[in-house]
């Protein structure tokens, strides 16, 4: 009986990894009709589930219980839908890179993010990510909360490209120990704020967007500031492409 039990408390969580397909054709459903807070709530949503699957996948070892599913593979097909393909569509077709530079938004990041998610040295020794992992899902929602200029969207488009091939370390809120208690809240504010961008259609209050962006900040830099405060080698340990499992 108790094999049975684990077997389908594995089982559920493959299944909860899987609604993340689901959220992100809801998403992209609304992206289609230009409802961006919509399609943004919808990937929110997705980030969500993206981030309480690989603890749970984890305690219940759907490595052993569940073997039949890979679910490395399951979470990489999603999040290059939720972190990357949906992004990349709502900053173009949004208008807010519009043009030449808009062609080169959607060029970059579904190139470069192809290339990145199926890095086999995507890890850290620490459980951090080598290079950026290709977040653009919250690189967009900055960019709609915020409405910098175009050509300013795509320069941090290029460079984060850049950077997720980079030997620079970006912080796992929940598996990077290191900080953990500060990076951690952190991540959940953003979230929280985040939301609340999504309902006020972007509109953030000026407090509120400038914690908002700040939060933003924090996470891109912390990886690289532990490497600046205390260098230390990188080495893979996790298996080819893995991500937040």
């Amino acid at each position: 009986m108790s094999a049975k039990k684990d077997k389908a408390r594995a089982l559920s969580v493959h299944l909860l990894t899987a609604s993340g397909a689901v959220f992100a054709m809801l998403a992209m459903l609304q992206a289609v009709e230009a409802n961006w807070s919509m399609m943004f709530l919808w990937l929110l949503v997705a980030l969500f589930v993206d981030g309480i699957d690989g603890p749970l996948a984890r305690r219940y070892n759907v490595t052993l219980h569940a073997a039949r599913y890979d679910g490395v593979l399951l979470d990489l097909i999603i999040d290059y839908l939720t972190y990357a393909f949906i992004p990349a569509y709502a900053l173009y077709a949004s208008g807010l890179v519009p043009g030449w530079l808009g062609w080169g938004v959607l060029i970059v990041i579904p190139f470069a993010s192809a290339m990145y998610f199926a890095d086999t040295r995507m890890k850290t020794d620490d459980k951090s990510f080598l290079g950026f992992p290709g977040c653009w899902n919250m690189v967009a929602l900055v960019s709609f909360v915020l409405s910098p200029p175009a050509w300013m969207i795509f320069a941090v488009t290029v460079a984060l490209a850049v950077a997720m091939f980079m030997p620079l370390k970006f912080v796992h809120p929940t598996r990077t120990v290191r900080w953990r208690w500060v990076t951690l809240p952190i991540a959940n504010l953003w979230m929280i704020l985040g939301i609340w961008a999504t309902w006020v259609r972007f509109d953030l209050p000026q407090t509120a967007a400038l914690v908002f962006t700040a939060a933003s900040i924090y996470l891109l830099c912390a990886g690289m500031a532990h490497q600046v405060l205390a260098p230390r080698p990188t080495a893979h340990l996790g298996q080819p492409g893995e991500r937040a499992k």
